[in-house]
């Protein structure tokens, strides 16, 4: 099952770097949209709360340009058909396309977390900046998972464009909620605080729950 993953990864991984169709999106969407922030909210800068909201909604809406075209390869040229019936464990293409979202993730957050800190953000970044990874590194887990399961659900429709967001969405609340509820002492005004414990179990949690439903209910969507 690794080297189907592996092989799986890179394949996504090479098909990104030689196509550009989903990191570069994403990541001048939030950049784009940090940029209506600061001039929308017509404040020099945020903190708390507010801060945190703005980085997390915002990564949430990049993301689903990401997960919209997660599957689109594989149901465009035949890529179903011939997983289907290579001898490998199902879950080998859930595990990897989750793994290549979550690279993408990663790779937009290099860009769009430093632009949020010079476009938006007023306390020192750099600061709390070890206490944003573990949140980041959570919540993308939670994005990834949840966001695998529904594009390929949705990759199956006429419309996925439109079902995706529909379905993921409300399903990602828990995650934007928590992320954000961890993340706003990080960007408190007075400086960094400590990582509220309770929200950051709370994104674990949910990570293993959707884990699990996802490894459970994947080999009936291929089918279907």
């Amino acid at each position: 099952m690794r080297r189907a993953i592996a092989a799986l990864l890179r394949k996504d991984l090479l098909v990104e770097l030689r196509t550009k169709e989903a990191v570069p999106a994403m990541a001048l969407f939030a950049i784009s949209t940090f940029v209506v922030f600061h001039f929308g909210l017509d404040r020099d800068t945020v903190e708390g709360d507010v801060a945190a909201g703005v980085l997390w909604v915002t990564m949430l809406f990049a993301a689903v340009l990401g997960i919209n075209r997660l599957f689109v390869a594989e149901a465009e040229q035949g890529g179903f058909d011939g997983f289907l019936l290579a001898p490998v464990e199902r879950t080998a293409l859930l595990v990897a396309k989750a793994l290549a979202l979550l690279v993408f993730l990663a790779i937009v957050q290099l860009v769009a977390v430093p632009a949020f800190a010079i476009l938006l953000l007023g306390p020192d970044v750099f600061q709390a900046l070890p206490a944003l990874l573990v949140v980041l590194v959570l919540a993308d887990v939670g994005i990834a998972v949840i966001g695998t399961l529904v594009s390929a659900l949705g990759i199956r429709t006429r419309a996925r464009d439109l079902i995706v967001p529909i379905l993921l969405l409300p399903l990602l609340i828990p995650v934007v909620l928590a992320a954000a509820q961890a993340t706003a002492p990080l960007f408190a005004q007075a400086g960094a605080g400590p990582l509220p414990g309770r929200w950051l179990a709370i994104l674990a949690i949910y990570d293993v729950v959707f884990g699990l439903i996802a490894y459970a209910v994947f080999d009936f969507l291929l089918e279907d």
